[in-house]
């Protein structure tokens, strides 16, 4: 079962699917589309490195990664990938916002952005 929840950055609000468990945080956005959510929310383990690579996914995504409640990198319009050796993406942050391809340009999403977690 997953929960939702509201995660806003410059008057933007998400509605994200939340992910938490390895499983979860593994599978991702593999096979998925955002039919009834804007974004899906990674709670990491720790508040270090992450990679992330689009493996199965079949649409293209903004990665962007939060330390604390800062944006503190973004992979822009990530495609997905079907082979074996997918590019992966890193950044740093305890939290990691997947969100359509695109999103974070249109909306002037940068690093350094604060993001609320209502």
């Amino acid at each position: 079962i997953y929960h939702y929840m509201y995660i806003s950055i410059n008057n933007n609000k998400f509605n994200c699917k939340v992910v938490s468990n390895s499983k979860d945080i593994a599978e991702g956005m593999m096979g998925k589309t955002f039919d009834n959510f804007d974004g899906m929310f990674f709670i990491m383990p720790n508040d270090t490195e992450q990679s992330f690579w689009m493996k199965n996914c079949i649409v293209p995504l903004d990665i962007v990664f939060i330390s604390k409640n800062i944006i503190n990198d973004i992979s822009p319009n990530c495609p997905p990938c079907k082979t074996e050796d997918c590019p992966t993406y890193h950044g740093e942050g305890g939290f990691v916002l997947e969100l359509p391809a695109g999103t974070c340009r249109e909306l002037g999403l940068k690093i350094g952005d604060v993001v609320d977690f209502n």
